[in-house]
């Protein structure tokens, strides 16, 4: 593998050559994931939908989503009829160098999240339901500030009658901390309803946690390192 084909294939960007009837010739490691998210038809599509007129490389930029996966623009290049590239430029989800390693003692997040869920059920009418990966280890946390966290989440939510709890490995993306590459996994708590004046308050509860949160209308994901050491 040449250098030029290195930088390709550890591109933050995913990257997919195709042949003209839409199989793939090649494609980089970021990529192998977003094919996790998407139909690699659909992908074609797009390629062809906002290739050039003419022989070359055309640029857009626009809004994306599949999953997980955000995008604010593509690149289409093809050079004759046989192969047509394209490439997406990914929206970094959190700052991977903000905040510092969190730290806190051995932890088993089921535990935890398993209290908070029996904490917020006590009165409630709401109905707590759960999607876990039964994989995740025990990782470092402070586990009071963790708690805290949660319970502010759900406390966002008392005014619905289903709040919905997942867990799940973020495939494909990691942190760095002092030269140590650590995965990252996910706890996603959606309702239909959340209390949006408690917006601020569950962002500096994320803050004082180290960890990473994405905020959506319907849904609260925080992102979480896997630190066993």
């Amino acid at each position: 593998m040449t250098f030029e084909q290195q930088w390709i294939e550890y591109d933050y960007n995913p990257f997919i050559l195709y042949n003209q009837a839409g199989k793939i010739v090649s494609l980089n490691s970021e990529a192998q994931f977003l094919l996790g998210a998407v139909n690699k038809s659909v992908l074609f599509e797009i390629a062809t939908t906002y290739a050039s007129a003419s022989f070359g490389f055309k640029t857009t930029f626009f809004d994306l989503e599949f999953g997980r996966y955000k995008f604010f623009g593509i690149t289409v290049g093809y050079e004759h009829e046989n192969e047509i590239g394209i490439r997406f430029y990914q929206q970094p989800t959190f700052n991977k160098f903000a905040k510092p390693k969190p730290m806190g003692n051995l932890v088993n997040v089921y535990t935890l999240i398993d209290l908070c869920v029996s904490t917020n059920s006590i009165g409630s009418r709401v109905t707590f339901k759960k999607e876990f990966d039964p994989t995740i280890p025990d990782i470092r946390l402070h586990a009071d500030l963790f708690i805290k966290l949660l319970n502010k989440i759900f406390s966002s939510m008392k005014d619905n009658d289903i709040i919905f709890t997942k867990l799940y490995f973020r495939v494909g993306e990691h942190i760095v901390y002092e030269d140590v590459k650590y995965t990252f996994f996910s706890i996603e708590i959606k309702s239909e309803n959340i209390d949006k004046k408690r917006i601020s308050e569950i962002e500096l509860l994320a803050e004082e946690n180290s960890l990473f949160i994405e905020i959506k209308k319907y849904m609260l994901t925080i992102n979480i390192p896997m630190i066993m050491d």
